[in-house]
């Protein structure tokens, strides 16, 4: 059975749960070296996973991961920004320090990786690059206006660089997740029970998104299945309609 990434080397950042490990057991399952890259202490049974603990925000750090990939392996061909930060407050509640660490998670450092690792790609003839979005920056969301404004950043980022990266044979394009059951779903339910099942209610499809989900998208973006596909917003969210 054809592998969608066979020996391609892919980073993913916030991969140490939710999402970011579905992604990169996908990416491990479909016959990629992955670079699991998180904040936190994490291991892996998989032997085609290697866990690089750092944080996304150190950019002395990160440059140093991102060259001991390309000294070891010689290359990079993938790289998803999955590492993000959320705070939701209505308008009248947001907390500029809460803001302030949300954009330069979600925002500064994953164009500052773009920075980095497209240099690299550059040098192997290209490579994919997938930033994870929010269905809320296309649909907006109550409550959610800061972590929208975010999301909303890195689909303009995503436009524009693959614009620019393009002659250097390097793909840019986003997935768009809709709600989503991980870990933090759970506790955001625990607390806002009644709310979240009227946005689900919204969903055309009738039911929750999984990491696999967003993870298969992540992986078809990636390979060369996609390879005439650039600048592009993927939404994974079910047919949300709010």
């Amino acid at each position: 059975m054809e592998r969608l990434l066979e020996n391609k080397i892919c980073i993913i950042t916030g991969a140490a749960q939710g999402i970011g490990r579905e992604i990169a057991r996908r990416f491990a399952n479909d016959g990629a070296v992955v670079y699991a890259c998180d904040r936190q202490e994490f291991t892996s049974d998989d032997a085609h996973i290697h866990p690089l603990v750092f944080d996304i925000t150190d950019a002395a750090t990160v440059k140093a991961a991102m060259m001991q990939v390309f000294k070891t392996e010689g290359r990079i061909d993938v790289l998803v920004n999955n590492a993000g930060v959320v705070f939701n407050h209505k308008i009248g509640m947001i907390m500029r320090e809460e803001t302030e660490l949300m954009f330069r998670i979600n925002v500064i450092a994953v164009l500052e990786l773009i920075q980095l690792v497209s240099r690299l790609m550059a040098r192997n003839g290209g490579g994919s690059i997938v930033n994870i979005a929010s269905v809320t920056a296309v649909l907006g969301s109550p409550g959610q206006v800061a972590y929208s404004a975010t999301k909303g950043a890195i689909i303009a980022m995503t436009k524009s660089a693959a614009k620019e990266l393009a002659p250097q044979g390097i793909r840019v394009n986003a997935v768009a997740p809709g709600i989503v059951k991980t870990e933090r779903f759970a506790e955001l339910y625990e607390a806002n029970g009644e709310k979240i099942d009227e946005r689900i209610s919204h969903i055309a499809l009738g039911r929750l998104g999984t990491p696999e989900d967003i993870a298969n998208a992540c992986s078809f973006l990636s390979s060369d299945r996609a390879s005439y596909i650039s600048g592009q917003i993927l939404g994974v969210d079910g047919c949300a309609s709010i």
